[in-house]
């Protein structure tokens, strides 16, 4: 790639690359959308609108791209009988993983409230019928990698990576070979994949853990952190999809997602095994 562009937000490192230059002009644009996103959605900002939703309920306006994610988190919170939901907020603050990162357990595990009973997603923006901490978490990143890739398509890049943490997505012709971090050792592949013009997205229980038995990916319908999925990889078409599809697949069953998505997938699982979809049967090293 002729020219890099790297930055931190949201808790996790970026980086941009394009075969063409990125002017100063572009870079701005770039992390004013970043700084946008997060001042909407992010649940550890005391000046975001998630934060406000908390304190008071009410509503929240958002930008077109919010109907988009907003419909996707519903798809998924049907899909998995609830088990992805935005309203998962409370329970992971509950657990410890809260704004303040005190990483101390306040409550015992619960459900996460029902959407229909507090919350209204619409093209408009969000309504929650009384105070809830929202968490888009299993899908936002990735939707803020594809307004990013979005962005530099409109500037004229025809050849660009978007990556955010491992969560990525790729324009241009060709392919490049990633690799599918072991989920015990960061330092080593269990296998690689070959990216295309698409989206290719991880989620790993061991990326965020402050306990026994505690981490960043629960179960909404239990308010207990999965321990039967350790690692997720999905290639889909966006990122916000695959993003969304890693979590959905902590909680259900591939087939029951590929009822209304078309991707693939890697699924790890605590005990060892592994489950993947028939173009990815030679993903893993054996």
């Amino acid at each position: 790639m002729t020219d890099s562009f790297s930055f931190d937000a949201i808790g996790t490192r970026w980086r941009v690359d394009c075969t063409t230059p990125l002017s100063p002009e572009q870079t701005t644009d770039l992390l004013r959308l970043v700084e946008d996103y997060d001042r909407l959605y992010s649940r550890f900002r005391s000046d975001s609108g998630v934060t406000a939703l908390a304190a008071d309920g009410g509503q929240l306006v958002l930008p077109d791209h919010g109907a988009r994610l907003g419909g996707l988190l519903r798809m998924l919170y049907d899909l998995t009988d609830g088990g992805v939901s935005p309203l998962v907020g409370d329970r992971l603050a509950d657990s410890g993983y809260d704004a303040d990162y005190s990483f101390a357990v306040t409550a015992d595990p619960a459900p996460a409230r029902a959407w229909d009973d507090v919350l209204q997603w619409t093209d408009q923006g969000i309504t929650l019928r009384e105070p809830a901490l929202l968490d888009v978490g299993a899908a936002g990143k990735g939707q803020l990698v594809d307004l990013l890739l979005e962005s530099l398509v409109a500037a004229g890049h025809e050849d660009a990576i978007v990556d955010a943490g491992g969560d990525m997505r790729r324009i241009g012709s060709g392919a490049i070979t990633v690799a599918l971090e072991h989920p015990y050792d960061p330092s080593s592949a269990i296998g690689t994949v070959r990216l295309g013009s698409g989206a290719l997205c991880a989620s790993a229980s061991n990326r965020r853990v402050w306990g026994d038995g505690l981490h960043h990916i629960l179960d909404a319908r239990t308010g207990r952190c999965v321990d039967t999925v350790v690692a997720t990889w999905v290639l889909a078409e966006d990122a916000m999809t695959a993003d969304g599809l890693c979590t959905a697949l902590f909680v259900t069953d591939p087939a029951t997602l590929a009822e209304a998505f078309t991707f693939d997938y890697v699924v790890v699982y605590s005990d060892g095994r592994a489950r993947y979809s028939a173009p990815l049967a030679g993903a893993l090293f054996r």
